[in-house]
């Protein structure tokens, strides 16, 4: 007896997971952004949420991708993003955890992520995580066989106020077995004077709550960091392109005192 096919979560017609910019970018520099999207496949609807839970952080990485885009132009940096909702399935997360598919997510139940099938999960996997990490990773090897000096740059936001309480920081830098260029950026941050930079705070990065430090960063060996910016901050393009300048006026520096040139 065979085994019934599951239908596509994706249509033809649906944007792919996974955009690119500057494939070809000079930068040493490789920007990832796991959140920037909130699409969600018309097979699955609205997960069961009304739009506004969907224009809300639970749903996307608000205006982090805008800062993003205007880094890769800036710097000349390659740029890879997820358009699909982390509430669809979390492109930060090891598949084997269960905020991988969140079935509550800060005080919002998702109806759609309820004792879904195993080949409903699957689905989620092979349409939206595995290109989006395949790409990355595809990228990364070539840069590799290249010989070209690669620092990753995971790119997030976050919410100023979660489960009422508030976050004070401005930006956050992240990391986990490896301080050494984050630690650089941390320093370079906290010299502008006008921040105040969280140290693996509100955030900080483990096997579990990430994906692409660990796996794309920590077990290739190339330097990385991922940063945070409170989402307040950059809803607007005057923020956005505020921060997006700083980042590329920093992030340059932090490879130079790192020993990579970055020009």
């Amino acid at each position: 007896m065979s085994r019934t096919m599951t239908p596509p979560l994706l249509a033809p017609d649906e944007p792919a997971p996974v955009e690119v910019d500057r494939p070809d970018g000079r930068s040493p520099l490789f920007l990832t952004c796991d959140h920037g999207g909130r699409r969600i496949p018309r097979s699955l609807g609205t997960l069961g949420l009304p739009e506004s839970e969907l224009q809300r952080h639970i749903a996307w990485d608000i205006g982090v991708l805008a800062v993003a885009r205007m880094m890769s132009q800036q710097l000349d940096a390659t740029l890879i993003a997820q358009t699909y909702s982390r509430l669809v399935i979390d492109c930060n997360r090891d598949l084997s955890v269960a905020s991988s598919i969140c079935e509550v997510s800060e005080h919002t139940e998702i109806p759609g992520n309820l004792d879904i099938s195993p080949d409903d999960r699957r689905a989620r996997q092979e349409e939206l995580f595995w290109p989006y990490h395949n790409r990355i990773a595809a990228a990364l090897d070539q840069r590799g066989v290249a010989g070209r000096p690669t620092v990753l740059v995971a790119m997030h936001s976050f919410t100023p106020v979660f489960k009422a309480s508030s976050r004070h920081w401005h930006i956050a830098v992240l990391y986990h077995r490896d301080r050494a260029f984050a630690g650089i950026m941390l320093d370079l941050l906290r010299e502008e004077g006008d921040l105040v930079v969280g140290d693996n705070e509100p955030y900080f990065v483990s096997d579990l709550t990430d994906y692409d430090i660990p796996i794309h960063g920590e077990r290739r060996g190339i330097p990385h960091v991922e940063l945070e910016i409170r989402q307040d901050l950059i809803t607007d393009d005057d923020g956005q392109r505020a921060w997006a300048d700083r980042l590329a006026r920093l992030l340059p520096k932090a490879c130079r005192l790192f020993g990579i040139t970055a020009d």
